[in-house]
Protein backbone atom coordinates (compact mmCIF):
# COMPACT_ATOMS: atom_id res chain seq x y z
CA UNK A 1 0.00 0.00 0.00
CA UNK A 2 1.39 3.15 -0.89
CA UNK A 3 1.53 6.15 1.47
CA UNK A 4 0.20 8.59 -1.22
CA UNK A 5 -3.01 6.42 -1.32
CA UNK A 6 -3.53 6.05 2.98
CA UNK A 7 -7.09 7.34 2.71
CA UNK A 8 -8.90 6.70 -0.40
CA UNK A 9 -12.19 7.87 -1.93
CA UNK A 10 -13.29 6.17 -4.83
CA UNK A 11 -15.83 6.92 -6.86
CA UNK A 12 -18.54 8.00 -3.72
CA UNK A 13 -21.90 8.76 -4.53
CA UNK A 14 -24.27 9.89 -1.62
CA UNK A 15 -26.86 12.04 -0.83
CA UNK A 16 -29.75 12.04 1.84
CA UNK A 17 -33.08 9.84 0.32
CA UNK A 18 -33.65 11.43 -2.73
CA UNK A 19 -31.29 14.24 -2.95
CA UNK A 20 -27.55 13.40 -4.50
CA UNK A 21 -24.80 15.27 -2.99
CA UNK A 22 -21.84 13.46 -3.81
CA UNK A 23 -21.52 11.72 -7.94
CA UNK A 24 -18.64 9.72 -8.23
CA UNK A 25 -16.22 12.07 -6.40
CA UNK A 26 -12.36 10.61 -6.00
CA UNK A 27 -10.19 11.57 -3.67
CA UNK A 28 -6.71 10.71 -1.87
CA UNK A 29 -5.02 11.61 1.29
CA UNK A 30 -1.81 10.59 2.03
CA UNK A 31 -0.69 9.53 5.85
CA UNK A 32 0.18 12.42 8.17
CA UNK A 33 -1.42 14.72 5.71
CA UNK A 34 -4.02 17.70 6.52
CA UNK A 35 -6.47 17.92 3.98
CA UNK A 36 -8.85 21.15 4.06
CA UNK A 37 -12.70 20.13 2.84
CA UNK A 38 -13.47 24.06 1.48
CA UNK A 39 -16.82 25.57 0.31
CA UNK A 40 -19.90 27.49 0.75
CA UNK A 41 -23.12 25.68 2.50
CA UNK A 42 -24.04 23.09 0.45
CA UNK A 43 -21.22 22.28 -1.48
CA UNK A 44 -21.10 18.82 -0.16
CA UNK A 45 -17.94 18.94 2.27
CA UNK A 46 -19.79 17.49 5.39
CA UNK A 47 -21.46 15.23 3.66
CA UNK A 48 -17.95 13.50 2.22
CA UNK A 49 -16.77 14.10 5.65
CA UNK A 50 -19.67 12.39 7.01
CA UNK A 51 -19.04 9.60 4.51
CA UNK A 52 -15.73 8.89 5.19
CA UNK A 53 -16.42 9.08 9.25
CA UNK A 54 -19.43 6.09 8.62
CA UNK A 55 -22.61 8.60 9.45
CA UNK A 56 -23.48 8.99 5.61
CA UNK A 57 -23.71 5.73 3.73
CA UNK A 58 -23.17 6.05 0.32
CA UNK A 59 -25.04 4.94 -2.17
CA UNK A 60 -22.11 4.10 -4.60
CA UNK A 61 -18.20 3.85 -4.22
CA UNK A 62 -15.63 2.66 -1.76
CA UNK A 63 -14.06 4.01 1.03
CA UNK A 64 -10.77 2.79 2.33
CA UNK A 65 -8.24 2.73 5.09
CA UNK A 66 -4.20 1.64 4.45
CA UNK A 67 -5.77 -0.89 2.06
CA UNK A 68 -8.53 -1.89 4.13
CA UNK A 69 -12.09 -1.27 2.45
CA UNK A 70 -14.09 0.54 5.74
CA UNK A 71 -17.23 1.47 3.36
CA UNK A 72 -19.67 -0.71 5.26
CA UNK A 73 -18.20 -0.66 8.69
CA UNK A 74 -19.96 1.47 11.65
CA UNK A 75 -17.51 4.26 12.44
CA UNK A 76 -16.40 2.55 15.83
CA UNK A 77 -14.46 -0.05 13.48
CA UNK A 78 -13.13 2.66 11.12
CA UNK A 79 -10.27 4.26 13.44
CA UNK A 80 -11.37 7.59 12.86
CA UNK A 81 -12.14 10.30 15.26
CA UNK A 82 -14.70 13.47 14.99
CA UNK A 83 -14.57 16.36 16.53
CA UNK A 84 -17.92 17.79 15.96
CA UNK A 85 -19.00 21.68 15.62
CA UNK A 86 -20.51 21.86 18.69
CA UNK A 87 -18.16 19.31 20.74
CA UNK A 88 -21.23 17.06 21.86
CA UNK A 89 -19.74 17.13 25.65
CA UNK A 90 -21.40 15.50 28.05
CA UNK A 91 -22.64 18.34 30.05
CA UNK A 92 -22.71 16.15 33.30
CA UNK A 93 -19.55 14.49 33.00
CA UNK A 94 -16.19 16.30 33.75
CA UNK A 95 -13.12 17.30 31.75
CA UNK A 96 -11.65 13.79 32.65
CA UNK A 97 -14.74 11.68 31.91
CA UNK A 98 -15.61 13.51 28.49
CA UNK A 99 -11.88 12.98 27.69
CA UNK A 100 -11.72 9.14 29.07
CA UNK A 101 -15.36 8.27 27.45
CA UNK A 102 -14.15 6.88 24.03
CA UNK A 103 -11.45 4.82 26.36
CA UNK A 104 -14.20 3.71 28.53
CA UNK A 105 -16.73 2.18 25.61
CA UNK A 106 -13.79 0.35 24.38
CA UNK A 107 -13.76 -1.14 28.06
CA UNK A 108 -10.05 -0.34 28.70
CA UNK A 109 -8.62 -0.38 32.74
CA UNK A 110 -9.16 2.08 35.20
CA UNK A 111 -5.69 2.52 35.28
CA UNK A 112 -4.83 2.88 31.44
CA UNK A 113 -7.78 5.38 31.35
CA UNK A 114 -6.05 7.94 33.93
CA UNK A 115 -3.13 7.63 32.25
CA UNK A 116 -4.58 8.36 29.09
CA UNK A 117 -6.52 11.52 30.19
CA UNK A 118 -3.70 12.79 31.97
CA UNK A 119 -0.99 13.14 28.63
CA UNK A 120 -4.00 14.27 26.78
CA UNK A 121 -4.85 17.13 29.51
CA UNK A 122 -1.20 17.56 29.79
CA UNK A 123 -0.48 18.21 26.22
CA UNK A 124 -3.56 20.31 25.83
CA UNK A 125 -3.12 22.39 28.19
CA UNK A 126 -5.79 21.16 30.68
CA UNK A 127 -3.64 20.08 33.46
CA UNK A 128 -5.54 21.19 36.76
CA UNK A 129 -9.08 21.10 35.30
CA UNK A 130 -10.11 17.54 34.60
CA UNK A 131 -12.33 18.05 37.61
CA UNK A 132 -14.68 20.71 35.67
CA UNK A 133 -18.00 20.58 34.43
CA UNK A 134 -17.67 22.13 30.40
CA UNK A 135 -19.98 24.69 31.60
CA UNK A 136 -17.37 25.93 33.43
CA UNK A 137 -14.98 26.36 30.75
CA UNK A 138 -14.16 28.88 27.94
CA UNK A 139 -15.03 28.22 24.67
CA UNK A 140 -11.58 27.31 23.49
CA UNK A 141 -10.82 24.91 26.52
CA UNK A 142 -14.58 23.28 25.68
CA UNK A 143 -12.43 22.89 22.06
CA UNK A 144 -9.60 21.17 23.77
CA UNK A 145 -11.81 18.62 25.69
CA UNK A 146 -13.20 17.81 22.26
CA UNK A 147 -10.13 17.10 20.80
CA UNK A 148 -8.56 15.47 23.92
CA UNK A 149 -11.35 12.97 23.60
CA UNK A 150 -11.06 12.47 20.10
CA UNK A 151 -7.29 11.92 20.47
CA UNK A 152 -7.45 9.17 23.20
CA UNK A 153 -8.21 6.64 21.31
CA UNK A 154 -5.49 7.05 19.00
CA UNK A 155 -7.17 7.39 15.59
CA UNK A 156 -5.96 7.02 12.65
CA UNK A 157 -7.60 9.55 11.11
CA UNK A 158 -8.40 12.77 12.66
CA UNK A 159 -12.02 14.16 11.44
CA UNK A 160 -12.82 17.92 12.17
CA UNK A 161 -16.11 19.26 11.15
CA UNK A 162 -16.28 23.04 11.16
CA UNK A 163 -14.81 22.76 15.27
CA UNK A 164 -13.70 26.53 15.27
CA UNK A 165 -16.89 28.01 14.04
CA UNK A 166 -18.36 28.49 17.75
CA UNK A 167 -15.59 30.40 18.78
CA UNK A 168 -15.08 34.05 19.01
CA UNK A 169 -12.60 36.01 16.09
CA UNK A 170 -9.38 36.16 18.82
CA UNK A 171 -9.78 32.90 20.34
CA UNK A 172 -10.63 31.03 17.06
CA UNK A 173 -6.72 32.28 15.68
CA UNK A 174 -4.79 30.87 18.72
CA UNK A 175 -6.75 27.58 18.27
CA UNK A 176 -6.17 27.14 14.68
CA UNK A 177 -2.62 27.36 15.41
CA UNK A 178 -2.67 25.05 18.10
CA UNK A 179 -4.38 22.73 16.43
CA UNK A 180 -2.02 22.77 13.47
CA UNK A 181 1.07 22.45 15.70
CA UNK A 182 -0.61 19.36 17.15
CA UNK A 183 -1.71 17.38 14.25
CA UNK A 184 2.49 17.77 13.32
CA UNK A 185 3.79 16.77 16.75
CA UNK A 186 1.58 13.50 16.19
CA UNK A 187 1.92 13.33 12.55
CA UNK A 188 -1.78 11.80 12.63
CA UNK A 189 -3.61 12.27 8.82
CA UNK A 190 -6.35 14.78 9.72
CA UNK A 191 -9.41 16.23 7.38
CA UNK A 192 -11.03 19.39 8.37
CA UNK A 193 -14.15 20.91 7.04
CA UNK A 194 -14.82 24.78 7.05
CA UNK A 195 -15.90 27.42 5.06
CA UNK A 196 -13.12 29.70 5.99
CA UNK A 197 -10.77 30.50 3.26
CA UNK A 198 -8.06 32.02 5.82
CA UNK A 199 -8.60 29.14 8.34
CA UNK A 200 -7.58 26.59 5.32
CA UNK A 201 -4.74 28.23 4.26
CA UNK A 202 -3.17 28.26 7.11
CA UNK A 203 -3.33 25.13 8.40
CA UNK A 204 -3.92 22.69 5.73
CA UNK A 205 -1.21 21.19 3.54
CA UNK A 206 -3.50 20.58 0.63
CA UNK A 207 -7.37 22.57 0.21
CA UNK A 208 -9.86 20.50 -1.64
CA UNK A 209 -12.18 23.33 -3.04
CA UNK A 210 -15.49 21.88 -3.69
CA UNK A 211 -18.91 22.94 -5.62
CA UNK A 212 -21.99 21.14 -5.95
CA UNK A 213 -20.57 18.02 -4.84
CA UNK A 214 -17.64 18.26 -6.81
CA UNK A 215 -13.94 19.08 -6.42
CA UNK A 216 -13.78 22.31 -7.92
CA UNK A 217 -10.12 22.38 -7.61
CA UNK A 218 -6.80 20.94 -5.17
CA UNK A 219 -3.65 21.78 -3.99
CA UNK A 220 -1.49 23.58 -1.71
CA UNK A 221 -2.64 26.83 -0.19
CA UNK A 222 -0.32 28.54 -3.08
CA UNK A 223 -1.26 27.17 -5.51
CA UNK A 224 -5.47 27.67 -5.07
CA UNK A 225 -4.66 30.80 -4.39
CA UNK A 226 -2.31 32.23 -6.93
CA UNK A 227 -3.46 29.84 -9.80
CA UNK A 228 -7.19 29.14 -9.66
CA UNK A 229 -8.43 26.55 -12.05
CA UNK A 230 -12.16 28.73 -12.59
CA UNK A 231 -13.77 31.56 -12.29
CA UNK A 232 -15.60 30.10 -9.24
CA UNK A 233 -12.39 28.81 -7.21
CA UNK A 234 -10.88 32.60 -8.02
CA UNK A 235 -13.87 34.55 -6.50
CA UNK A 236 -14.24 31.77 -3.77
CA UNK A 237 -10.07 32.69 -2.70
CA UNK A 238 -10.79 36.15 -2.45
CA UNK A 239 -11.02 37.46 -6.43
CA UNK A 240 -13.86 38.81 -6.59
CA UNK A 241 -13.74 41.50 -8.92
CA UNK A 242 -15.38 40.58 -12.48
CA UNK A 243 -15.02 41.93 -15.60
CA UNK A 244 -15.96 40.83 -19.09
CA UNK A 245 -13.05 42.16 -21.43
CA UNK A 246 -12.65 40.99 -25.14
CA UNK A 247 -9.31 39.95 -26.42
CA UNK A 248 -7.37 37.63 -28.41
CA UNK A 249 -4.71 34.87 -28.05
CA UNK A 250 -1.59 34.62 -30.07
CA UNK A 251 0.68 31.77 -29.47
CA UNK A 252 2.10 32.56 -25.93
CA UNK A 253 0.23 35.90 -25.29
CA UNK A 254 -3.65 37.74 -25.15
CA UNK A 255 -4.08 40.76 -26.04
CA UNK A 256 -7.33 42.62 -24.54
CA UNK A 257 -8.30 45.53 -26.79
CA UNK A 258 -9.71 48.85 -25.75
CA UNK A 259 -13.05 49.04 -24.29
CA UNK A 260 -15.75 50.95 -21.87
CA UNK A 261 -13.48 51.34 -19.04
CA UNK A 262 -10.32 49.86 -20.05
CA UNK A 263 -6.91 50.29 -21.97
CA UNK A 264 -5.64 47.92 -23.81
CA UNK A 265 -2.76 45.59 -22.94
CA UNK A 266 -0.95 42.48 -23.51
CA UNK A 267 -0.83 39.57 -20.47
CA UNK A 268 1.43 36.74 -20.91
CA UNK A 269 -0.60 33.28 -20.83
CA UNK A 270 1.38 31.46 -18.43
CA UNK A 271 -0.25 28.08 -19.95
CA UNK A 272 -3.77 29.39 -19.56
CA UNK A 273 -5.91 27.40 -22.27
CA UNK A 274 -7.88 31.03 -23.27
CA UNK A 275 -9.73 31.38 -26.49
CA UNK A 276 -10.18 34.63 -28.57
CA UNK A 277 -12.83 36.35 -27.73
CA UNK A 278 -15.27 37.19 -24.40
CA UNK A 279 -13.38 36.19 -21.14
CA UNK A 280 -13.37 37.01 -17.63
CA UNK A 281 -11.35 38.73 -15.45
CA UNK A 282 -10.85 38.13 -11.48
CA UNK A 283 -8.70 39.91 -9.02
CA UNK A 284 -8.45 41.17 -5.67
CA UNK A 285 -9.26 44.42 -3.96
CA UNK A 286 -5.66 44.56 -2.60
CA UNK A 287 -3.53 43.45 -5.98
CA UNK A 288 -4.81 46.37 -8.02
CA UNK A 289 -3.46 50.05 -7.67
CA UNK A 290 -5.35 53.10 -7.33
CA UNK A 291 -4.15 55.98 -8.79
CA UNK A 292 -5.42 59.83 -9.22
CA UNK A 293 -7.15 60.23 -12.90
CA UNK A 294 -4.58 62.55 -13.31
CA UNK A 295 -1.50 60.18 -13.22
CA UNK A 296 0.92 60.14 -15.67
CA UNK A 297 3.16 57.39 -14.23
CA UNK A 298 4.41 55.00 -16.62
CA UNK A 299 2.29 52.00 -17.10
CA UNK A 300 3.99 48.78 -17.94
CA UNK A 301 2.65 47.33 -21.27
CA UNK A 302 1.16 44.11 -19.04
CA UNK A 303 -0.96 46.31 -16.88
CA UNK A 304 -4.24 46.30 -16.95
CA UNK A 305 -5.82 49.80 -16.43
CA UNK A 306 -8.82 51.08 -15.84
CA UNK A 307 -10.78 54.29 -15.56
CA UNK A 308 -13.76 54.79 -13.20
CA UNK A 309 -14.66 56.87 -10.29
CA UNK A 310 -15.34 56.51 -6.97
CA UNK A 311 -18.72 55.40 -4.94
CA UNK A 312 -18.25 54.52 -1.37
CA UNK A 313 -14.90 54.42 0.89
CA UNK A 314 -14.71 52.61 3.92
CA UNK A 315 -12.18 51.66 6.69
CA UNK A 316 -11.94 48.06 6.96
CA UNK A 317 -8.69 48.53 8.93
CA UNK A 318 -5.09 48.84 7.37
CA UNK A 319 -6.03 50.09 4.28
CA UNK A 320 -9.08 52.36 2.66
CA UNK A 321 -11.29 50.33 0.68
CA UNK A 322 -12.87 51.76 -2.16
CA UNK A 323 -15.82 50.85 -4.20
CA UNK A 324 -15.46 51.67 -7.82
CA UNK A 325 -17.27 52.06 -10.97
CA UNK A 326 -16.00 51.05 -14.45
CA UNK A 327 -18.23 51.10 -17.15
CA UNK A 328 -21.06 49.12 -16.05
CA UNK A 329 -19.04 47.51 -13.21
CA UNK A 330 -18.05 48.29 -10.20
CA UNK A 331 -15.14 46.61 -8.27
CA UNK A 332 -13.85 46.98 -4.94
CA UNK A 333 -9.57 48.35 -4.61
CA UNK A 334 -8.30 49.16 -1.62
CA UNK A 335 -5.48 51.73 -1.02
CA UNK A 336 -3.27 53.06 1.38
CA UNK A 337 -4.79 56.42 1.64
CA UNK A 338 -8.64 57.50 0.85
CA UNK A 339 -10.02 58.69 -2.41
CA UNK A 340 -12.97 61.03 -2.00
CA UNK A 341 -16.14 60.01 -3.30
CA UNK A 342 -17.03 61.04 -7.17
CA UNK A 343 -13.36 61.08 -7.68
CA UNK A 344 -11.78 60.06 -11.17
CA UNK A 345 -9.37 57.42 -10.71
CA UNK A 346 -7.63 54.95 -12.58
CA UNK A 347 -7.16 51.41 -11.35
CA UNK A 348 -4.10 48.96 -12.18
CA UNK A 349 -3.46 45.47 -12.09
CA UNK A 350 -0.30 43.45 -12.68
CA UNK A 351 -1.09 40.58 -14.82
CA UNK A 352 0.23 38.45 -12.48
CA UNK A 353 -2.68 39.00 -10.33
CA UNK A 354 -5.09 39.16 -13.45
CA UNK A 355 -7.13 35.76 -13.76
CA UNK A 356 -8.65 35.17 -17.00
CA UNK A 357 -11.12 32.38 -17.95
CA UNK A 358 -12.94 31.81 -21.70
CA UNK A 359 -16.36 31.87 -21.14
CA UNK A 360 -18.93 29.83 -23.04
CA UNK A 361 -20.96 32.48 -24.56
CA UNK A 362 -20.19 33.77 -28.27
CA UNK A 363 -17.54 36.21 -28.16
CA UNK A 364 -17.83 39.67 -30.19
CA UNK A 365 -14.63 39.20 -32.59
CA UNK A 366 -11.73 41.04 -30.89
CA UNK A 367 -12.06 43.53 -34.68
CA UNK A 368 -14.93 44.89 -33.24
CA UNK A 369 -14.10 47.44 -30.22
CA UNK A 370 -17.30 48.95 -30.14
CA UNK A 371 -18.78 46.24 -28.74
CA UNK A 372 -15.56 45.13 -26.52
CA UNK A 373 -14.81 45.94 -23.05
CA UNK A 374 -16.35 45.46 -19.42
CA UNK A 375 -19.98 44.06 -19.20
CA UNK A 376 -22.22 43.92 -16.69
CA UNK A 377 -24.29 40.93 -17.56
CA UNK A 378 -24.74 37.41 -16.19
CA UNK A 379 -21.53 34.48 -17.86
CA UNK A 380 -21.09 31.40 -17.57
CA UNK A 381 -17.90 30.33 -17.04
CA UNK A 382 -16.26 27.23 -17.52
CA UNK A 383 -15.52 25.49 -14.14
CA UNK A 384 -13.37 22.66 -12.85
Amino acid sequence: MSEDGFLCVTNLSAGYAATAVLNGLDLTIRRGEFVALLGSSGCGKTTLLRAIAGFVQPSGGAISVAGRNVTNLPPDRRGMALVFQSYALWPHMTVAQNIGYGLKLKRQPRAEIERRVAEMEALLGLSGLGARKPGELSGGQRQRVALGRALAIDPQILLLDEPLSNLDARIRLQVRHEIRALQQRLGITAVHVTHDREEAMVMADRIVIMNGGRIAQQGTPEDVYNRPASSFVAAFMGAENRLVLTGHAEASRFEIVPGNGNAGCVVPLDGRPLASGTVEARFRAEAAQLLTGKSTESLPPSNLELEGRVGNVSYPGGLWRHSVRVGDAEILVDAPCAFAPGETVKVRIPHEALFLFTTREAAPSPANPSRSGIQNRALETSEA
